[in-house]
C-alpha cells in the first residue's frame, strides 16, 4: 500500500511528529484539528464556537489541499474538553455539514487537549 504525506500551506502546519494528512488506497485520513491559525500558529477564540468554526476551517484547507473536500467526509471524530459545550459545537457543526449529506460521527469527551484547545476534530474522507 502506497501512502502520499501532505501538509498543505493553507493549514496549520504540525506541531509534533505528525502529518496533516495521510492519502493511502482511495482515502484521507486528517490529523486531529484545534483550532490553530495556519498563519501565526496561535490559538484562536476561547469558546467552543470560534474554536469549532477554526478546526473545520482547517479541516477544509487540508481536505481541499488533499484533492478532496468536506462533502467527501465519511466520518468525524469530535473531541471536547466538557460535553457541555456539544450544542454549540453541533450548531457549528452544523454549518459545514449539511444534515442530508453529514458523515458518521462520535463526539468523546477528554480530559485535556493539546494547547489547551476545547475542541479537537479528525475526519476521514475519500478521493
Amino acid at each position: 500500500m502506497a501512502k502520499k504525506i501532505l501538509n498543505p500551506k493553507t493549514a496549520p502546519q504540525p506541531i509534533g511528529p505528525y502529518n496533516q494528512c495521510v492519502i493511502a488506497n482511495g482515502f484521507i485520513y486528517t490529523a486531529g484539528q484545534i483550532a490553530l491559525d495556519p498563519t501565526s500558529g496561535k490559538l484562536v477564540g476561547e469558546d467552543v464556537s470560534a474554536q469549532a468554526r477554526q478546526v473545520l476551517a482547517n479541516l477544509k484547507n487540508i481536505l481541499e489541499g488533499a484533492g478532496s473536500s468536506l462533502d467527501k467526509v465519511v466520518k468525524t471524530t469530535v473531541f471536547l474538553k466538557n460535553l457541555g459545550d456539544f450544542s454549540a459545537m453541533n450548531t457549528v457543526y452544523g454549518e459545514f455539514f449539511s444534515a442530508d449529506n453529514a458523515p458518521a460521527r462520535s463526539t468523546i469527551e477528554v480530559a485535556r487537549l493539546p494547547k489547551d484547545a476545547v475542541v479537537e476534530i479528525e475526519a476521514v474522507a475519500t478521493l
